[in-house]
């Protein structure tokens, strides 16, 4: 990261986007700084993720439970905070939850 300048971020005050998935729906709360994207998320119970995505993340659990599954069938259990990372164009994965969660996400 880069031509940052420090700040603080106050998530209330952004405005959240929906987003369905599969099944439940992923609610975003987005800042960028530069090129990298920062987001608090939640799913709601019962979310499936739409699609298996390539893009690269550092991902932190807030709250509730993520199961991530890659494209080989490995699955990863992360809670409240656990966190995984992974590069842009490595393994594809995607995200589901039974009770629901909260993640701060960095991409």
């Amino acid at each position: 990261m880069s031509e940052i300048p420090f700040g603080t971020t106050d998530w209330a005050t952004i405005e959240p986007t929906s987003h369905a998935g599969a099944t439940g729906t992923a609610t975003w709360r987005t800042a960028t700084f530069g090129d990298v994207r920062v987001r608090m998320v939640e799913y709601s119970p019962g979310y499936l993720a739409d699609h298996w995505c390539s893009k690269g993340h550092i991902l932190l659990c807030l709250d509730g439970e993520l199961v991530t599954e890659l494209d080989d069938g490995l699955e990863s259990v992360l809670t409240p905070g656990t966190s995984y990372q992974v590069a842009d164009g490595a393994e594809a994965h995607r995200s589901r939850t039974a009770v629901g969660a909260r993640l701060f996400v960095v991409d």
